[in-house]
Order: C-alpha cells, then structure tokens, then sequence
C-alpha cells in the first residue's frame, strides 16, 4: 500500500443531480444500454505511461510531478504498481495498459532488461489476480531511447532492427502471461525527418516484413489477443508510414496482414492527420480493422498532440456513434491516452481526471445508442441509397459495362435529378440527442 491516494473515497454512481465531485454523474456502469452493460460497452482502461510515468515536462519547461515512485529501481516500480491498482480500485477500472518501459526501470542490457520486465510481469500477475483488473493491451517503448532515433523497425541500422524485434517478442509474452486482449505496435519513429538520407522503399520494406513477423509469433507463441497497428502522423517524424487508418490498411494489404491486423485508433492522431475521430472509426470499420481507441483530445489551437482529457459530449457521442454502427468492441476498448495538464500537480487532480472522462464517455454513449434506437439516422441513410438495392442497378455493379450502360442510358432517355442530401436536418435531428 501507498498513501498516494490516502483520503481519496471510492467512486460510486450517484447520477446527474449529485454536487459530489468524487462521484460518476453518468457513468453507471451495470446500466443496461442496448441489451449490454455500459461498462462492457466502454471497456475502459488506464494509460499507465501518462498517469504514472508523466512528469510534467515538455519542450519548454522541466519536471513539474513529485510522484514517490520516481526512480530507476525496483523498488519503485513495485510502489508505481501498488499506486496504480490503488488508482484503479477508487476507479472501478476494470483494464490497464503499458509499455515495457513503464512497468520497469530499463537495465545495462537487453538481459537485465528482459529479467527486470518478466519480475514486473509476476508482480502485476498478482496484483491482477487479486483484483480482476484486466490488461487491454501492452506494447513496447520503440521509441524514448536514443538507439530509435532513426525509427525502430525502419532504422537503416540491422542491429536496432533485431533488438527491437528482441523487445517485442519479450513484451508480447508479458502480455499473453497477463492474459491481454490485445497488442499493440506504434511507430513512435517510424518515419523519416528528409528524403535526402531515406530510402523509403527500403524503410516499408522493414516495417512490413517486422509487422510479419509479429504475427507469426502470435501463432507460433499461441497470443490469443489481437494484434493492432496505431496509426500516429506526424510526431515526431516529418512523415510517418502510418499516417493514417487508410494508409495503414494499405500497407497491411502490400504485405498480406489485412485480415490478421487491425488498428487503435487515437483521437488526437486522427486531427494531427487531417481527420475526425469518427472518419478515421468509420474508415476502420469499413475496411474490417476496427480494433480498439485511444481516447483523449487536443488543444485545437496547437499544432501536436496535447493529450489531454476529453472534455466534449457532441464530438465524443460521434466516435461512439461509429463504434456501435461497427457492432461495438470486441477485444477493443476505451483507453485514456490522456494526462494531466503540468499544473495538476495533486492525487485527487489524477482520479477526478479519469472522472469526468468516463462521464463524458458514458453520456456519449447514452446519446449515440439513443440516436441508434430512434432509427431515424439510419432510415434515412439507408433511404438516399435504397435505388441501389433494386435488382437492375445492382446487377449493374456486379456484370455492368460502360457499354452496357451507356446503352440503357440512351434507350431509356435518363435524365437524373439532384436529390437533397438533407444535411441540415440531420444534424437538427442529432442535437436534439446530444
């Protein structure tokens, strides 16, 4: 035990009237919502890189946290690990992620590394037992350390190629000893700063044939998790190779891992990528590699990823929307990639954080299966397409030809219409749930 989170009560559901700041107002989580418990729907999770290991620092200032589980020992990792399954019990979060780097100090070698992550591991496998907390997801830190300057897997260097090849494989079986539902691989450094070092056939190249190996690991180790890519432009690198959902899908085409990978999806990486949230979901669950989110926002007056804590109903109730049209998680969840602004500097500033994020999800949730029992979003979707279900314009997409049509188009003297795209009405009709 810690007193980190000494006077601190448990979080309980206390509804929307409440005045109590240390209570969910709408985050009730064996509420019903569409046949399924709100907390099933959810899955959330905390990022234990940003509420643990987050200092405060950032390109204009210094460390500004004084958490007593700093340090490169082992003994502060275990305390880290005690204030965390504390946190999660005030919380009533049922799942956690981490990176290798975050759950033990790094060693003088690879071997110490390896040694210190698989005594990190036994020790989380304890807490976890004794408290049900699951683990979404664990990855590796490819990046924080000067060897990954030049990318991990795209690194022009073989040697940093095998040692983080090395790395994963001893992260993926931490993860599988911990029973995750999924693991993800994020290409920190996976991009270049100019072309006129880069071989970029090359660098793709590597990436792809890392992201092979990977999966043949999962088979071969038996992983019974999910393997997810985690589109991330722009930062650090000028360009990244896995700029976006689209772009990650392609790559995972070119190199036959489309239908064994699929995508976590960030919020703040999705805007840094010219995107929405919600396009990016939507895009995943199109192309069949929605897997899991990140959850968290950006300043939108800032150019890079401000991670900070989602805060807006209306854009949130968006993304969920998505997610419940994709039929909902399945291995995936919600994990706060998210951390505190550098002057919160208190425990109680730590849990109220997670708070009110887990009320903005779970009202968003509410508004976006509202919206999905109404219908009336649906029935009109469906309706500006339903020409489409007739059986002469669907033979047309399945043995059409342009002569073929351009025959039918003449003989039946087609003349067609623009039809309103109603725009304006719906989204009249999305705010009176939101």
């Amino acid at each position: 035990m810690t007193d980190f989170f000494r006077g601190i009560p448990v979080i309980a559901y206390e509804g929307p009237a409440t005045d109590n700041e240390f209570a969910f107002r709408h985050y009730d989580a064996d509420a019903i919502v569409l046949g399924k418990r709100m907390a099933d729907h959810l899955r959330f999770s905390v990022a234990y890189w940003h509420a643990f290991m987050w200092s405060g620092m950032d390109p204009f200032g210094g460390v500004t946290f004084d958490r007593p589980w700093f340090g490169d020992s082992m003994d502060h990792a275990r305390m880290k690990a005690d204030a965390a399954f504390e946190m999660f019990a005030i919380l009533g979060m049922p799942f956690f992620c981490f990176h290798d780097h975050d759950i033990r100090p790094e060693g003088t070698s690879l071997a110490e590394s390896v040694a210190r992550l698989r005594q990190m591991t036994d020790y989380l496998q304890g807490k976890m037992e004794a408290s049900g907390v699951g683990l979404l997801w664990g990855t590796a830190n490819l990046t924080t350390n000067r060897r990954y300057m030049a990318g991990a897997a795209t690194n022009p260097d073989p040697d940093v190629f095998a040692y983080a090849a090395a790395m994963v494989k001893a992260c993926m079986d931490a993860t599988q000893q911990l029973h995750g539902a999924n693991y993800v691989l994020w290409g920190g450094r996976e991009g270049y700063e100019t072309l006129l070092n880069t071989d970029l056939k090359r660098e793709r190249a590597q990436l792809g044939r890392f992201m092979q190996m990977v999966v043949e690991y999962k088979h071969k180790s038996g992983f019974a998790g999910t393997i997810l890519m985690e589109p991330k432009p722009q930062e650090p690198a000028k360009h990244q190779y896995d700029y976006d959902v689209a772009t990650v899908h392609s790559f995972l085409k070119d190199f036959g891992l489309e239908h064994e990978v699929k995508v976590n999806i960030e919020q703040g990486h999705a805007v840094l990528a010219g995107h929405t949230f919600e396009h990016e979901i939507a895009t995943a669950a199109s192309l069949g590699i929605f897997g899991s989110i990140d959850m968290n926002r950006n300043d939108y007056q800032s150019g890079w990823d401000t991670d900070q804590f989602p805060d807006s109903v209306p854009e949130m109730a968006r993304a969920y929307y998505e997610i419940l049209r994709a039929g909902g998680f399945t291995t995936g969840g919600t994990n706060f990639d998210a951390k505190l602004r550098r002057q919160s500097l208190d425990a109680e500033d730590l849990i109220l954080a997670h708070v009110g994020a887990m009320d903005v999800c779970a009202r968003s949730l509410k508004a976006a299966a509202a919206l999905i029992e109404d219908g009336r979003l649906e029935n009109a979707r469906a309706a500006r397409y339903a020409k489409w279900d007739n059986p002469e314009n669907k033979a047309m997409m399945t043995h059409g030809s342009l002569v073929s049509i351009s025959e039918h188009v003449l003989a039946t003297g087609m003349e067609p219409q623009p039809l309103s795209g109603r725009q304006e009405r719906l989204e009249n009709l999305w705010n009176t749930f939101v």
